[in-house]
């Protein structure tokens, strides 16, 4: 099995995503998968990560080769982005795997649900907040000091965190432990 996770923005993201996927269909029985992370093209955000022209070109590149599509972008507080997410899906799912997920609120929090946080951080106040990478994750990975690693630290704490795959299902129930199940579902 060969997955392709599209990321809004693949040069950190790569280091949360590949590690989390790759730990995920391990636990799933598919130790063999190979999960390849979208770097050609760079959507370099949301805004072109959204477009069907973009994900139309990726899959026009990749089709054939790819047993499972993922998009997985940001919410950042839009309550509107699961009805785009879902329009996307409709549009490419027709002949193909194609799932479209967006973190609550950004991919940062999918990692910090699989470390072990301090007591002074209550995962509540993690969940509600739209700027989880500057309010919680840069100072975890300074505290760490794990900033001057890729991706900011995302390295690092993207492998130790896709370790607790169950944690994140556990602990984002609507975003990751959906797509998590949808995948299980499939393979």
């Amino acid at each position: 099995m060969k997955v392709l996770i599209i990321p809004e923005d693949f040069r950190n993201d790569q280091y949360i995503l590949r590690p989390l996927f790759q730990r995920l269909l391990r636990r799933l029985d598919r130790p063999r998968a190979k999960v390849v992370v979208c770097q050609d093209p760079l959507l370099g955000g949301i805004g072109e990560a959204l477009k069907s022209e973009r994900l139309a070109e990726i899959v026009e590149r990749y089709d054939g080769m790819i047993d499972l599509f993922v998009l997985c972008v940001d919410r950042d507080g839009d309550e509107n982005r699961r009805q785009r997410l879902d329009a996307i899906e409709e549009e490419f799912g027709d002949g193909r795997d194609f799932f479209a997920e967006n973190a609550w609120e950004e991919m940062e929090t999918w990692m910090l649900a699989g470390l072990k946080l301090s007591k002074r951080w209550r995962w509540s106040k993690i969940r509600a907040e739209v700027s989880v990478k500057e309010r919680y994750f840069e100072p975890l990975a300074q505290e760490r000091g794990l900033a001057d690693h890729p991706g900011g630290g995302r390295k690092p704490l993207g492998e130790e965190a896709a370790r607790r795959v169950e944690a994140i299902r556990q602990r984002c129930p609507e975003d990751f432990g959906v797509l998590a199940e949808r995948i299980a579902a499939l393979v």
